[in-house]
């Protein structure tokens, strides 16, 4: 009798193993393309972004020509090799300053009463009861200044469970989440208006870029001698060139004989610039924010930049 063969049994083997080097290589395969696709997409961003870099320099290089004016309000878009950046520039001081709340200098933030009162009018303004207007900005002012008093309405550390008040001016206008009473809703509402600027000045608004849409800012800055109706007519009735000054714009029909103007707090020209630049390269996009102050004749600054929307 012969003894049984081992040919099918090798053939078995060869077959498995086989079978075993085919999923070996097609996993390295994938490895190897999910590799080389993450590497070209960080090549792709990383470009994205200096071409986003890119739109900063022109920017600030226009700016620093006297040429913001301009610039602001439109998306311009610049075509690159291999995509295209998208860039607009926009006053970026047109908002109520959260940080003017306070005055003084790092470690001895104190409140600042006057912008306290146009803050709680530009909460009234907005809709909210005077009281709750009050329990807001005091509590914005106590999460900045530096004391560990609490204002009448106000908020210390503790009312916050598990954390300190800030101490500091707000980097962020999202920081205003973290504020006691800064719900979902009231954020919202009050978003559209204001801004953290890196300095604590009162709020100064160029009436020139002002929106028509944004009036209530003009009401909360003359304690509410001018009505966001007569703000919205004013803002409306703007040349294409503008006013030359802020005497020309209180001039304005809807505006003569207001008691409380704040002339002070107005200007014909921007300080800060915001600018988005979104770049679209190779399949990759990049998003960037960036704020910049006009510092001089000729000069600029950097204050802020962020890879994201600006919240």
């Amino acid at each position: 009798m012969k003894p049984p063969s081992k040919r099918g049994a090798a053939l078995l083997t060869v077959l498995l193993l086989v079978a075993v080097m085919a999923a070996l290589a097609s996993a390295v395969l994938d490895d190897i393309r999910f590799s080389v696709r993450r590497t070209t997409n960080a090549e792709a961003l990383e470009q994205g972004r200096w071409y986003a870099l890119g739109a900063e320099t022109l920017a600030r290089g226009q700016l620093a020509q006297g040429l913001g004016p301009g610039l602001t309000g439109e998306w311009r878009s610049y075509p690159v090799e291999g995509g295209t950046v998208r860039a607009r520039l926009e006053d970026g001081g047109a908002c109520f300053n959260l940080n003017s709340v306070v005055e003084g200098s790092p470690g001895h933030w104190l409140r600042r009463e006057g912008s306290l009162r146009q803050y709680r009018a530009l909460l009234t303004t907005l809709g909210l009861p005077e009281r709750r207007g009050q329990e807001l900005s005091e509590a914005l002012s106590d999460w900045i200044d530096s004391d560990s008093g609490r204002s009448t309405a106000g908020a210390e550390d503790d009312a916050y469970a598990g954390y300190r008040t800030s101490g500091a001016l707000l980097q962020e206008t999202s920081e205003l989440r973290a504020v006691r009473g800064y719900d979902a809703a009231v954020y919202r509402l009050v978003r559209p208006y204001v801004c953290a600027l890196p300095v604590p000045e009162t709020t100064m608004l160029n009436v020139n870029e002002l929106a028509a849409d944004k009036a209530v800012l003009l009401t909360a800055l003359s304690d509410g001698a001018i009505s966001p109706d007569a703000g919205r007519r004013a803002l409306a009735a703007r040349a294409k060139g503008g006013w030359r000054d802020v005497a020309a714009f209180l001039a304005e029909p809807s505006l003569r004989g207001v008691a409380r103007a704040p002339a002070g707090q107005l200007s014909v020209r921007s300080r800060y610039y915001e600018l988005t630049a979104h770049a679209d390269y190779a399949g990759g996009e990049v998003l960037m924010t960036s704020l910049i102050e006009q510092v001089g004749d000729g000069q600029t600054a950097l204050r802020a930049r962020r890879w994201t929307a600006d919240e």
